[in-house]
Formats: structure tokens, sequence, C-alpha cells
């Protein structure tokens, strides 16, 4: 970050390279419209190179902080966009396939859609923690600096969102 605020471009690169996968994965996700997940991505480290000087490390890491302004866009560009609810894989078309083993993959593929319902069923927050926890790979710890909440409400937050997703799992195999 400091050579960010230096104005070298090589301290960018690094936080492309370290967090830019997740952050696309988790903006993905969040988005209303799947395809957005670069423009918000690259909007993303856009502030980051701008405001690379107001980064305070007494108040959290790196990754809490892009992933506070990864979710602070991602609500900003639902809401330009007139979306308001998740929609995520359910939008995307299905391929048809015709190779071997069809039956398998048509398994994987409704446990799948089953997985993304589930998640798409949770409140806003729980929606949040999770997907930072697994598209982000972040701690609870940071996953509650991005959040702005704190580590035990983020916890507390994970835990009801395993157990929601756990118990629709367990419903729709019934």
């Amino acid at each position: 970050m400091a050579a960010m605020a230096r104005g070298e471009r090589a301290g960018l690169a690094r936080l492309i390279a370290l967090y830019g996968t997740g952050i696309r994965r988790y903006a993905a996700q969040m988005l209303s419209v799947r395809s957005e997940a670069e423009v918000v991505a690259q909007e993303v480290f856009l502030r980051v190179w701008t405001r690379a000087h107001s980064y305070d490390p007494d108040k959290g890491a790196v990754s809490s902080w892009l992933y506070r302004i990864t979710v602070n866009l991602c609500i900003d560009h639902n809401r330009r966009c007139g979306f308001r609810r998740f929609v995520g894989l359910d939008a995307a078309p299905e391929f048809e396939d015709e190779m071997p083993g069809v039956e398998a993959q048509l398994d994987g593929r409704q446990r799948l859609a089953l997985a993304h319902a589930a998640i798409k069923a949770l409140p806003a927050r729980q929606r949040q923690a999770i997907l930072l926890k697994v598209a982000g790979a972040l701690s609870t710890v940071e996953i509650a600096e991005a959040l702005g909440t704190s580590a035990g409400a983020t916890e507390q937050l994970l835990i009801r969102a395993r157990a929601a997703l756990r118990a629709h799992m367990d419903l729709e195999d019934g």
C-alpha cells in the first residue's frame, strides 16, 4: 500500500495478483448481473489506486479494506441497476451436454443449483459473510472488518448461514 501511495504501479499489480480473482468471484455472486463482476473489480482497484494514501493499517488488513470497498460497490451497483435481489447462477443459460456420463453431470448440476438456491435464500448479511468466506477466502476477522461488524457477530452470521444451507440441502435430499 505504501508503494501505491508513492505512485508505484508494481504495488497495484501485486494487489491485483493477490486479490483480483477472489474479488471477481465475490462480485459475480453478489451482483444482479453476473457479467458485471469484472467492471466492479476494475472499479475496486481504481479506487484502491486513487485512495491508497487513505489506507490505515491500524484499522485493519489490506484484504479487509479491499473487500469493504467491494461489498459497497456491489451494493451500489445493484441499486444503480434497479435490482435488489441476488440472481447468481440461476440467470446463466444451461448448456446442453450429450457426452457420456450425462446423468452424473445432471445430478451434479442439480446439487449445484440447489446450493445456489440455498445461498440465494439467505438473508443479505449472511449471504455476504458466507460468500466472503468462500469466494474471498477471508478469515472471520477480515470478514468482520469488510462488513463493518464485530468478529463475534460475523461468526454468528457464518454459523447461521451454514446451518440454513445445511437445512436447505437436507430438506431437498429428503
